[in-house]
């Protein structure tokens, strides 16, 4: 054998031996992966529903007038951080001030008319008093009248007295009987003017709060020319201009919650049996895919997406074509997250729910 064919059959041997020695060592790797990959599903992946139809949701507002104006100002710009009770817009409120004076000058004369009753109802009970007095003082007149008269005609009787003297007594004993009459008939005007009086007077109180309300809807009217932030957020849509006439309900622009946004991802109906409130959620908002957040699973939705559809799907006629439906998961986004501002109403976001962290008195599905 030449030297040649020497060599050839040398590093013939060397390349089945690498060759081989590759191959174990692929096949190794891949005996480790595999034995990776069965641990992770066995003790962690077989336990996670991932979903990536969810996105980051808020309970958005939309800002609208209580009245119809002319928009005299605008304090706000688009993408503005506002907190709650901040000033947005100004109606012009000239109409409204009108209708507030006019019920504050109703209610002025209507209290001068309670006012007037009162006083009225003091001069009546004053009346009533003098003539209870007169009748007092005609009831002790007519009572010695009454014995004088007895006394006379007894007297009369014996001799000691004349005719005209028994006259005189029945005159004054009379007199002093119609005294008492006028002062009953007296203290009878009295007490029927109170009465009179009394109703004006419940009249007038009815009357009165009628205004007070007339008044408090004035001035309601009034304040709500002005548009306050109901709470804290960020405006967004905002479609108002200086001068614009405005109807009520009319979106003039929406606040956002930044600080109270939440995840609603919508998992099949399929991987539902094991999803439960209170399960740990692990978030990946695909703007910042660095970040993962931890959150929790709030609550399921009692339906279907496609049931609170405008249009829902009506299967009874057609061909029927069965489709997987998803029905959306609420889950809580970490205070933390929601102080730095970053995450926005509608991004896109991957989620993981752990179902290992079922809670114990977790009701089934």
């Amino acid at each position: 054998m030449s030297k040649f064919e020497t060599t050839v059959s040398t590093n013939s041997y060397f390349n089945k031996i690498k060759q081989k020695n590759i191959i174990q060592a692929l096949l190794i790797v891949l005996m480790l992966f595999i034995l990776w990959f069965s641990y992770k599903w066995l003790t962690q992946w077989r336990y996670m529903l991932t979903t990536e139809d969810a996105y980051v949701q808020g309970d958005i507002t939309a800002i609208s007038p209580k009245l119809a104006g002319y928009i005299e100002e605008i304090f706000i710009k688009a993408n503005q951080t506002v907190k709650k009770g901040d000033v947005l817009f100004r109606l012009e409120n000239g109409d409204y001030q009108i209708a507030v004076d006019q019920a504050k000058a109703r209610l002025n004369t209507q209290q001068k008319t309670l006012m007037r009753i009162d006083a009225q109802t003091v001069a009546a009970q004053s009346a009533l008093d003098d003539a209870q007095a007169q009748k007092a003082a005609a009831s002790a007149i007519a009572t010695n009248t009454q014995l004088t008269l007895k006394r006379t005609t007894e007297l009369k009787a014996d001799r000691y007295a004349s005719q005209s003297n028994v006259d005189s007594a029945k005159s004054a004993y009379e007199q002093a009987i119609a005294n008492v009459n006028r002062a009953n008939a007296q203290i009878a005007a009295a007490h029927a003017n109170i009465k009179v009086l009394e109703a004006q007077r419940n009249e007038a109180e009815s009357q009165t709060k009628s205004l007070e309300l007339t008044l408090d809807k004035a001035q309601r009217d009034l304040d709500s020319t002005i548009v306050r932030a109901p709470f804290d957020g960020i405006i967004g849509n905002l479609t108002a201009k200086t001068g614009d006439f405005v109807v009520n309900g009319q979106r003039l622009a929406a606040l956002v919650p930044i600080h109270a946004l939440y995840i609603e991802a919508n998992y099949k109906e399929t991987q539902l049996q094991n999803i439960h409130a209170g399960q740990t959620a692990y978030i990946s908002v695909d703007a910042f895919k660095k970040d993962v957040f931890t959150g929790t699973v709030l609550s399921i939705a009692p339906a279907t997406g496609a049931v609170f559809s405008l249009l829902p799907p009506q299967n009874a006629t057609g061909n029927f074509t069965k489709i997987v439906q998803r029905i959306p998961v609420r889950i809580s986004i970490p205070e933390e997250a929601l102080k730095s501002g970053r995450i926005r109403a509608g991004m896109s976001v991957s989620v993981e729910i752990d179902t290992r962290t079922k809670p114990q008195n977790a009701l089934p599905l």
